[in-house]
């Protein structure tokens, strides 16, 4: 089948549905399946739509059909000394390209290697009209289109069903290091400010509840001055890289060690994790913190807005409550104008995000 024809295949499916008015369940590798609220509904099947469109290592730009296992362009990107900046999780799955853009994750390094949304260039993708829509496009100066592209980073396919994305790609560092410090987890974001001003070459810095750890990476010179300058314990190079991969695909213990739910915090810059109680595993600088343990969902929630953060239900379902914390009134009619001009039917992943009706 060519890929005219399984577009036309995938359009002919949302025509149906959306006449119907019976829901789609976007499907792709199913590696991030948990994430979100559970939906129901026939399963709009991307998998096989795959492949490399365009690479052009001298422009940093690569487009690949949204089911393209990260498994195939990743090597493709390493072997021209580039890489996914944003070095997308993969979890207990092999991940696609247009699963990564659509659930919107980044690995420890988005803060300071950029998170997925600032990566992606443009899309194709279908909306619940069956039209194809193109956003953007495969140059970095070219905006137009672009926040629309932006919109569906993230969406977890409540918008359409991505066809194809151009993402920008990044020169892979020459040197890296990971060293451990006894510090506690209060500590992260006060060390990671004085590095990155310092002109450090850091890409992670973590807290596992027993060491810090900090990631660099860049030429060697800068590596070196960094390691002798922070000082720690350099960890041995394939250690540290089954550290910082099992943060990224918690398959670290602290993410394995039992069947309670696990939240993500996202706070902003300075907030104490402490408070929220629970076991905690401090990322992003101290900006990201995954909690498990016994909480009030309700107290956790207030408490993250308090902080001007917010809480979400990572993994894991608890009754009558939603993954994401709940919109206010404006973003309420943000989000279904949107799902009016992208989806009026209401049929792709409907309440993945939040409770979604047709009467707006």
């Amino acid at each position: 089948m060519t890929d005219q024809e399984r577009t036309e295949a995938l359009q002919a499916q949302v025509a149906e549905a959306a006449g119907s008015g019976r829901a789609l369940r976007v499907v792709g590798s199913g590696s991030k399946d948990f994430y979100g609220n559970p939906v129901e509904g026939q399963p709009l099947e991307l998998a096989s739509h795959r492949g490399v469109i365009n690479y052009q290592p001298t422009e940093l730009v690569l487009t690949a059909r949204a089911g393209t296992p990260l498994e195939e362009i990743q090597p493709l990107l390493a072997d021209n000394g580039q890489w996914l900046a944003f070095d997308p999780p993969r979890f207990d799955g092999p991940g696609t390209l247009g699963g990564a853009v659509a659930a919107g994750l980044s690995g420890p390094g988005r803060p300071y290697n950029g998170a997925v949304r600032d990566m992606v260039l443009g899309m194709r993708l279908i909306n619940g009209r069956a039209e194809v829509m193109r956003f953007g496009g495969e140059v970095m100066k070219n905006v137009a289109g672009y926040d629309v592209s932006r919109l569906n980073t993230g969406a977890l396919g409540t918008l359409g069903a991505i066809l194809e994305v151009s993402v920008k790609v990044l020169p892979k560092p020459e040197a890296t290091a990971t060293l451990a410090l006894e510090r506690p987890a209060t500590d992260c974001r006060a060390c990671s400010e004085e590095w990155v001003r310092g002109g450090r070459p850091v890409t992670g810095v973590a807290h596992d509840g027993e060491q810090l750890r900090v990631r660099l990476a860049g030429t060697p010179s800068a590596v070196d001055d960094a390691v002798k300058g922070i000082g720690g314990e350099v960890m041995n190079p394939a250690e540290a890289d089954t550290f910082w991969s099992s943060l990224r695909d918690h398959q670290h213990p602290f993410f394995q060690k039992s069947d309670r739910p696990v939240w993500r915090l996202s706070l902003p810059p300075g907030a104490d994790p402490k408070p929220f109680g629970g076991d905690q595993f401090v990322d992003w600088g101290g900006q990201q913190v995954w909690l498990t343990g016994d909480v009030d969902p309700t107290v956790l929630r207030q408490q993250a807005a308090d902080a001007g953060g917010s809480a979400t239900l990572f993994r894991g379902q608890m009754a009558d409550l939603g993954a994401f914390p709940p919109l206010d009134a404006v973003k309420t009619r943000l989000h279904a104008a949107l799902k009016d001009a992208f989806d009026p039917e209401r049929i792709f992943n409907p309440g993945r995000l939040y409770p979604e009706t047709k009467e707006h």
